[in-house]
């Protein structure tokens, strides 16, 4: 349900922010019958390689299951305490991935082509607006308007097809690991997946709707198209092949190579574009070391592991602390003239 209400309810912000569906419970509606069909007729790739592509299936037990589960959403949680937008995609992996290297099982060809996609779909959608932008630039150069009604219909067509991509690859992130450990059937899961994150996307999208149509009234019916359609193609592309895949990634990255194409490279200078990279970093990597932590404190009480583990916690934030110190006590001096 929580996925619902964030990746999934956001794929129709672009068509809400933009006009062509003026009431938003029409707008969470149309997402939810997107993201419910997409994971029926779609998902199934993606759960095999969340339940079985990553690490071993014999491996998931049912506490394995609920650390993984557990470690996601703790993920999330903290994610959405201090305001960062995590892929669920990410964290779901990075949880599964935790427990293999706690076990030292782990299929790392097919972790290296997972991860290399997750650079190379949103690199791809990049470039795709760019290219596209360029072209509406051009356009409306020489005075074509992009006002008419049926590009309004084709935004909710783009925005449908974007939810319908959701459900094909993140309803795999709640139900993969059940799979896997056979206490649920792929189809029965699917079903059940896809129809609470459908009913999440109802009840609690509401507000990501609304901050996501606010932030996107900016871009015209042809660019929002432009933006849900690239998505859209290269999430449910990357499905079919089994690949879980960050859609807040690929929207991001279509959403900036649009901007470069109207603003220039300056773009490419925000904060925003340093703050998603960081992100596709730090997401895996919160979950996996969450995993891991907990199978060596719940299932074998390895307490040396676990020392380690908080003795390196402890060691980054305590880096990190003392930079920001220096980097102060450098601005400081600057500024009272005292040195550089």
């Amino acid at each position: 349900m929580n996925i619902g209400a964030s990746g999934a309810a956001a794929s129709m912000g672009v068509a809400y922010g933009a006009g062509a569906v003026k009431n938003i419970r029409t707008a969470l509606w149309i997402c939810a019958a997107g993201v419910l069909s997409g994971a029926v007729l779609g998902g199934g790739e993606v759960v095999k390689t969340i339940s079985s592509g990553i690490i071993p299936q014999n491996l998931l037990s049912i506490k394995i299951v609920l650390i993984i589960l557990l470690s996601a959403t703790i993920s999330l949680f903290l994610a959405n305490v201090i305001g960062i937008p995590l892929s669920t995609s990410e964290v779901t992996v990075g949880a599964v991935v935790g427990v293999g290297v706690a076990y030292q099982v782990l299929y790392v060809k097919s972790l290296i082509t997972i991860m290399s996609f997750w650079v190379i779909v949103p690199v791809i959608a990049f470039f795709v607006t760019w290219f596209a932008g360029l072209g509406l630039v051009q356009l409306g150069k020489r005075g074509y308007h992009f006002d008419k009604q049926w590009l309004a219909y084709l935004l909710i067509i783009a925005g449908f097809f974007e939810a319908f991509s959701a459900g094909m690859n993140n309803v795999a992130n709640a139900v993969g690991p059940l799979v896997g450990a056979g206490l649920i059937s792929p189809s029965r899961g699917i079903l059940i997946g896809g129809a609470f994150v459908a009913l999440g996307a109802v009840l609690l999208g509401k507000k990501v709707v609304e901050t996501n149509g606010k932030k996107i009234t900016q871009y015209s019916k042809a660019e929002g198209i432009v933006i849900s359609s690239t998505g859209a193609f290269l999430v449910i592309l990357s499905s079919l092949y089994g690949l879980p895949i960050p859609l807040t990634q690929v929207t991001s990255s279509s959403i900036i190579g649009l901007g470069v194409a109207k603003n220039g490279k300056h773009m490419l200078q925000k904060k925003i574009v340093k703050k998603i990279i960081k992100i596709w970093v730090v997401s895996p990597l919160i979950s996996l070391s969450i995993s891991y932590f907990l199978v060596k404190l719940l299932i074998d009480s390895d307490l040396y592991s676990i020392v380690v583990l908080i003795s390196v916690i402890i060691a980054t934030v305590g880096a990190l602390s003392l930079m920001r110190v220096i980097n102060e006590e450098r601005r400081s001096v600057h500024e009272d003239g005292g040195g550089i």
